[in-house]
Parts: structure tokens; sequence; C-alpha cells
């Protein structure tokens, strides 16, 4: 096969890490090609330097056989290679056509610093790209208007203009459902058709074994594994990621006890509608439902980051008024949030002030003293505990790869000693050995006797996790299942997502 890119003996470092230690990489054209890897792998970093982001420390790159050096991303989308990173990069505020051509508009005539722009021209040529794609939306669409889904639909179209011959995609459908997921493995498919080659990038295993050609397998920044699609298992890709057994789904028995939150009659704008369910001590309670049908607005009505227009709240039996996350922290309740880069973490800050914050008012001099000396034990402790790869705890935490931040926001929580913990979509975007201790530690504390509510898009998650389900479509709870058995199916949960059945109480 025709080899489109080739990279030999990259390295790179940074302070305290060998990132990418010596790798190799081919791209042969016309394939679909998967990347794979725990969190701290070297992934993001390959790709990085692979796509103008990073140089390399040492190391060469072909592009069709012509040695190159990227400076810059632009360096890499002259020569073909462009990449559609996990953080979608779109300005909202624009339309759709605007942000495929930003900072590459189509002029008349020769480029120069007074040429007009021809809108006619793009225009067209993104109407056509839109077509290609089976895009459903204009290009005078403004991109603040577009769902997830279609928003990743103007990233494609945004490579596809450059004429590239391979796009990188980092976890493309993190954010996607279902059946968006199918739509783009079909665009990925025609592509792929069309000569182009694809570097799909994804901690699901199950897309891995359903899109790929071929797979590439990263561990400690080092290539550790090739294989063609046919060749590869489940069991086989995993343990070559994480190099030992994976348990997933630890059964740990617990026994619910008495009823810890209850929440009455929840009201917020149209996203919440009249949400009434019980916590009990010692249980996971998932949150099921399709993207929008409430379930993250739900938890910061929960958390004080909204107040509800009606309802009321009880702890333990006593109402209580939660109008900031301050008043939730009171009442030790403890929120991990889907987004945590956004919302769970200060970047800039270390892995020491992160994991202490919550928790100053406890461990400072009469609640209001510094002490330095708690706060490294306390972050040591929890470091230690979630094996949080780090090379010491003053380390900033936007260093630090997704899943470690992951568990920064874990522990920053558990540091805390909540009663109540709502996990807001706690696996998305890590690796799989980050996910099945994230799994174990959500049991164990149920079995300890905490209150969890577990918010997932993963079916498999919910099932074998919760011991009752919420299910939520536009706002309203359909339905609350028992799944103290594990006999629930995915096929019931969705009956439920989609509307199509009457509350039932359980």
């Amino acid at each position: 096969m025709k080899t489109v890119l080739r990279a030999r003996k990259i390295l790179k470092r940074f302070p305290g890490v060998v990132a990418v230690n010596g790798v190799d990489f081919e791209v042969y054209e016309g394939e679909i090609l998967s990347l794979v890897g725990e969190n701290g792998a070297g992934k993001s970093t390959l790709i990085k330097i692979l796509t103008g982001v990073l140089q390399p420390d040492s190391g060469e790159i072909e592009v069709m056989g012509e040695k190159v050096s990227f400076k810059s991303p632009l360096d890499a989308f002259s020569k073909g290679i462009s990449v559609i990173h996990q953080e979608l990069s779109l300005a909202e505020n624009l339309t759709v056509v605007e942000n495929v051509f930003l900072a590459s508009e189509v002029t008349r005539g020769r480029r120069t610093l007074f040429s007009r722009v021809s809108m006619e021209e793009m225009n067209s040529r993104t109407k056509e790209l839109l077509s290609t794609i089976k895009a459903r939306f204009e290009p005078d669409t403004l991109v603040s208007k577009l769902t997830t889904a279609e928003k990743q639909m103007v990233e494609i179209c945004k490579a596809l203009s450059k004429k590239p011959k391979v796009i990188f995609m980092d976890e493309p459908t993190s954010a996607l459902t279902i059946s968006e997921v199918k739509a783009l493995f079909e665009v990925i498919r025609d592509l792929k058709r069309r000569g182009i080659s694809i570097v799909f990038v994804s901690h699901r295993i199950e897309e891995i074994l359903e899109i790929s050609d071929r797979i590439i397998v990263m561990r400690d920044g080092k290539r550790v594994a090739t294989m063609n699609r046919k060749d590869a298992t489940v069991d086989y890709l995993i343990k070559a990621m994480v190099g030992r057994e994976v348990e997933f789904f630890p059964r740990v028995d617990t026994n619910p006890g008495e009823v810890i939150l209850e929440v009455r009659n929840l009201k917020w704008r149209d996203r919440v509608k009249g949400v009434s369910f019980e916590l009990r001590r010692g249980e996971v309670l998932g949150f099921a439902g399709l993207v929008g049908a409430g379930r993250t607005e739900t938890m910061h009505l929960i958390f004080g980051i909204e107040e509800p227009e009606e309802g009321e709240i009880f702890i333990k039996g006593k109402k209580v008024e939660i109008r900031s996350p301050r008043d939730a922290i009171k009442l030790n309740i403890g929120l991990i949030p889907e987004d945590r880069k956004l919302q769970g973490l200060i970047l800039t800050m270390s892995v020491k002030d992160n994991i202490v914050m919550p928790s100053l008012r406890h461990i400072s001099n009469f609640g209001w003293i510094l002490n330095e000396r708690a706060e490294e034990k306390l972050a040591e402790e929890y470091v230690n505990l979630l094996k949080i790869k780090t090379p010491f705890i003053h380390q900033i935490s936007e260093n630090l790869s997704g899943g470690n931040q992951q568990k920064i926001v874990l522990a920053k929580w558990l540091s805390t000693n909540s009663d109540i913990l709502i996990f807001d979509e706690p696996t998305k975007g890590i690796d799989v050995a980050t996910k099945a201790e994230i799994h174990k530690m959500i049991r164990e504390l149920a079995s300890s006797g905490k209150g969890v509510i577990m918010i997932s898009s993963e079916l498999p998650e919910i099932l074998n996790l919760s011991d009752r389900v919420v299910v939520m479509w536009e706002g309203r709870i359909t339905a609350i299942l028992d799944n103290s058995n594990r006999q629930l199916t995915q096929e019931e949960i969705m009956y439920h997502a989609s509307g199509q059945s009457k509350k039932v109480m359980v």
C-alpha cells in the first residue's frame, strides 16, 4: 500500500516525562487507522507533532516520501494534513461558511492586502462540502444554532476544504449520541472511499473494532503493538493498552438504607419539568436519557448552580434551600461535572491547589489561615489513593493527561467526605484502565454508605453500576426502574428514553 504519512524515531520530552519515546508511525492511503492507548500514553503529543502544533526533539517526518518539517499547523495543512481536535475549535458567533474558510478566505483575483472576499464562491464550495457529507443545514447557519454532531460536521468541512490526504480525528464521538456516531461513521467510510486516510482516536473499544482497518497501540510513550482489525479482540486490545487484565464492572454488594436526598417537583425553564425522585444511602442511582433530556440541568439545580423556579429539596428528611454551590458543599453534596476543564478544574493551578480547594475551610488553621503542610498532606494522600500520574503535587494541572485531570476532580470531592456525590459522565474521554478504576470507586463509595448519583450516556455503565435507573426525556422523568438484580436491558431504557412511556415508579 502507498504510504501517505510516515514518522521515524519521534522523541518529545516535557519536564519530568518523556511523552513520546522513539515512535515510528505510518498511515497508508485510503485507510482508517485507529490510534489507541491510555491517557498519558503519548497519543495526543504524537498527533500534535504530526500536525505541526508541536515540534519533536528528534526524529523525522515524511509526506508522500518527501521529508518535511512542520513549524506550525499551517505547514501541515499545506502538505494535506488536517486535524479535528476533541475540543471543537469553532467560532460560535460566525456562520458555517465563515468557519469553514476562516483564515483561508477565497478572494476575487490574486490575493493581496486589498483583495475582496468572494462570499459567492465560498458559499458555493461550502454547499458542495456539506452535500458531500450529507449535512442538512445551510452555509449561512450560525454555528451556535447547531447541535454537537452538526458542529462536528462543520469541522470535517473545514478539514476537507484544505483538500487533505490525512485527517486526524481526536475523540470525535465523545459528545455524540448513538445515532450521531453511526452517521459520523458513514461519513468516515465515505471519505475512505474517496482515498482520504483517517487517523481515528477513541477510548471506546467497540468503536475501534467497528471502524478500523488497522490499529496502533501506544503505552508509556512507546508504540507497543500493531494489528489488523481481523486479528483484534476486546481482551487483546485492552491488554496491549494497559499491560494487564482489567475488570470493568466489579460487583460490590450494597444494602440501600434511608432516604438521604429527596427532590420534589423541580422545575426550571423548559429544561426541567416537575422532576421528583429519592436517593438512598448506599445506592448508585443512575440517570439515563438522550442528550438534552435535562439530566445535567437537574443536577445543577441540586448543587445550586441554578435556582429552581419551583420545587423542594430535602436532605435526610429536612427541607433545605440551596442557592449556590457553597450551600451544597455545606450540606455535604459534591459534584463531579461533565466538563472537567471548564467546570471541574482551574487548569492553571497546581494539582495540590485543585484538590484542596473545597476542603480549605476544614484544614486551615482557625478556618481561615492557610496551612500549607495540611494541604500537601491531603493532596499527597489522594494522589496516592487514586494513582494520579504527576511528577509532583505542585505540577500545573493542564500539563497532565485527561484521565489524570479527571482523577484530580474526583480527588477534589472525595477529600470533602461528602455524603452525596453526583457524577456527571464520569468516564467521558478517559482510557479503559482509568475507567475501570472509576467504576470500582463508584461501587465502593456506595458500599461505604454514600449516596451516589451517576449520569452516563454509556448504557453498559448504567446497567452494570446502578441499583436503580431514572430515565429522562425532554426534561421529564419517564421511568424509575429497579436494577438491583442487574436484569434491565438497553432496549428497555431506550424505550423510556424516547418518550414512548408513562412514568413508572419503583
